[in-house]
C-alpha cells in the first residue's frame, strides 16, 4: 500500500492548531490544516460585528500570553505582518466610586502608587518579574515535568495555589486589593477556590514584564501571521472543510485535533477504548460569558480620565464585590453587579475604527442559560464608571454562550478557556495521564485548550502535542 502523501493533518485552525502545524512543518513534515470557517483563527479572529469599518475581536482581544509565548517568541511572525501594540498602561481597575487604579508596566512605580502596600506588591511580583521567561517556560509545559526553574516555580506555587482571597490578605489598601481581585477573576473561578490566585500572579507578572499588548489591526493579524508562516514553510491550509468523522480526513500518519473532547470522540468513534470515551464525556467546563462589542462615536467617557491610558479595564468594585459576583456565577445566579472585563484597543490602534470613532470589547461571566437581556446589567456597570457612555453607542452586538459554542466547539457552554480551570481541571485535562495529548488510537492526538497548559492565546497546547507526535511517529526528539 502506498504511503500517505501527508505526514500530518490538523483539524482546526485556531491558535493551537496553527501552532501545531507550524511546529510540524518546521520539522520538515508535510502538513495540511482543515478549518471549517472561511478564515483561520477560531477564537483568534476579527470581524466587522457592528458597523462597516469597525474591527472587533471574535474571542480574545488582549494577548499578554501571545506576546510572551515561548513558541511565538521563537518564530519570526513579525516578518509575516504581525505588529504588537503596547498600550500606555497594561490595565486599569474601577473602584465603587468610579476612581481608577492604573497599573503601570513599571513594577516599582506601581508599587509606590499603592502606598503602604508597596512592599507587599513587590513581594508578590518582584521575584517572578525578574525571571518571567523562566516562569513561563515551566508553567506553559505539560504536567508532570521537572521544572527548569524550580525556585521561581516554587515562589509561584506558594502564592498561586491558595485561594486569591487568602493571598489578598498580604495587601491592605482597597486599591491594591481591587487590582489583585481583578486579575484573579480572569480565571473564571470563585476567588475562594484553590488555585484562583495563579491567574492573578501570572497576569500581573506579565503586566510588569511584558505589558498586555494586542496585534495591530485586531486578533486576526496574529492568526494570519501564523498561517502565512505555515505556508512559507510549505504547509497547506484548507478553509471551508468541516470534519465530522475520520471519513472526512485525508490519509496521513498523524492527526491532531484542535477542538473539543466531544469532536475528538466523533473522530475516534469506536476505535477509542470505553474508559477513554468515558473520561472525555465527563470533561468539565467552567461558566460561560456574555460578550458585548460596541461601535462608539468617541472614547469611553470614564469618570477618571486616567483610565484612558489602559488598554484593559476591570469593572466590578473592590475585592469583596468581585468575590461576591464570581461566587454568584458559580452558584448559577447572575449577579446584579457583575465583574466586567473591557478592552479599548482603538485608543492605541486607530486603524480599527473610522477616524474619530472607537470600539469597546466587554464581557462578564454568566451562569448557563443567562438571557441576552443580561447585557443591560453589563452596560449599567460601564455607565456607572463612565456616565454618558450610552450616548456614544452607535451600535452594539451581543454574543451569548450558545453563539460562542456554535462558532467553535472549543467554547462549550461559552467557556472560552476550553475547560474548567481549577486544580483538578488542570491536572486531568482531559484525562489523568502524563501525556494527555495522546489518545488510545495511535497517530491521533488532541492539541486544543482541553490539554495542558489550558486556555489562553499562547499556542503551547498545539506545540506540545506536535512535539509528542514528532517523538512517537517520526523519531524526532528534543
Amino acid at each position: 500500500m502506498p504511503s500517505p502523501s501527508l505526514d500530518a493533518v490538523i483539524v482546526g485552525a485556531g491558535p493551537n492548531g496553527l501552532a501545531a502545524a507550524v511546529t510540524l512543518a518546521r520539522a520538515g513534515l508535510r502538513v495540511r490544516v482543515l478549518e471549517r470557517h472561511s478564515r483561520v483563527g477560531g477564537g483568534l479572529s476579527s470581524a466587522a460585528l457592528t458597523l462597516p469599518g469597525f474591527v472587533h475581536d471574535m474571542g480574545s482581544a488582549v494577548h499578554p500570553l501571545g506576546f510572551a509565548s515561548p513558541a511565538f517568541r521563537e518564530w519570526p511572525l513579525h516578518a509575516f505582518g504581525l505588529e504588537w501594540v503596547q498600550p500606555d498602561a497594561p490595565f486599569g481597575h474601577v473602584l465603587e466610586d468610579g476612581t481608577g487604579v492604573v497599573v503601570e508596566r513599571d513594577l516599582t512605580a506601581t508599587a509606590r502608587s499603592f502606598g503602604v502596600d508597596a512592599e507587599g506588591w513587590l513581594a508578590l511580583f518582584g521575584p517572578l518579574v525578574a525571571d518571567w521567561r523562566g516562569l513561563l517556560d515551566d508553567v506553559l509545559r505539560p504536567l508532570p515535568r521537572l521544572p527548569r526553574h524550580p525556585l521561581t516555580l516554587a515562589r509561584f506555587g506558594v502564592r498561586g495555589l491558595p485561594p486569591a482571597t487568602l493571598t489578598a490578605r498580604l495587601l491592605r489598601t482597597a486599591e491594591a486589593r481591587a487590582a489583585w481581585a481583578g486579575l484573579a477573576a480572569h480565571a473564571n473561578l470563585p476567588l475562594t477556590a484553590l488555585g484562583s490566585g495563579a491567574a492573578a500572579l501570572m497576569l500581573g507578572t506579565l503586566a510588569h514584564a511584558a505589558s498586555w499588548p494586542f496585534p495591530r489591526g485586531g486578533a486576526q493579524a496574529l492568526a494570519d501571521a501564523l498561517a502565512a508562516y505555515l505556508r512559507f514553510l510549505g504547509g497547506e491550509l484548507e478553509t471551508g472543510a468541516e470534519v465530522r468523522s475520520a471519513r472526512d480526513l485525508p490519509p496521513a500518519r498523524a492527526v491532531l485535533v484542535d477542538s473539543s473532547p466531544a469532536v475528538l470522540l466523533d473522530i475516534l468513534g469506536r476505535r477509542a477504548t470505553p474508559a477513554y470515551r468515558a473520561w472525555l464525556r465527563r470533561y468539565r467546563y467552567g461558566p460561560g460569558l456574555l460578550k458585548l462589542d460596541y461601535a462608539l462615536s468617541g472614547p469611553v467617557p470614564w469618570r477618571d480620565p486616567a483610565l484612558r491610558r489602559a488598554g484593559t479595564v476591570h469593572l466590578g468594585g473592590g475585592l469583596e464585590a468581585i468575590t461576591r459576583a464570581e461566587a454568584s456565577v458559580a452558584r448559577g445566579v447572575a449577579p446584579e453587579r457583575p465583574y466586567v472585563l473591557a478592552a479599548q484597543p482603538t485608543l492605541f490602534d486607530p486603524s480599527r475604527a473610522p477616524a474619530g470613532h472607537h470600539t469597546l470589547w466587554a464581557y462578564a461571566h454568566v451562569p448557563p442559560g443567562t438571557p441576552d437581556t443580561y447585557a443591560e446589567a453589563i452596560e449599567r456597570q460601564i455607565e456607572r464608571a463612565a456616565p454618558g457612555f450610552r450616548d456614544r453607542v452607535l451600535a452594539r452586538t451581543t454574543t451569548d454562550a450558545r453563539q460562542l459554542q456554535a462558532f467553535s466547539p472549543v467554547f462549550q457552554g461559552g467557556d472560552v478557556n476550553g475547560g474548567r480551570g481549577d486544580l483538578w481541571g488542570l491536572l486531568a485535562r482531559p484525562v489523568p495521564t502524563a501525556t494527555p495529548y495522546r489518545t488510545p488510537v495511535r497517530g491521533v492526538y488532541l492539541c486544543s485548550s482541553a490539554t495542558p497548559p489550558g486556555g489562553g492565546i499562547h499556542g503551547m497546547s498545539g506545540f506540545w502535542a506536535a512535539r509528542t507526535a514528532l517523538q512517537d511517529l517520526f523519531g524526532q526528539h528534543g
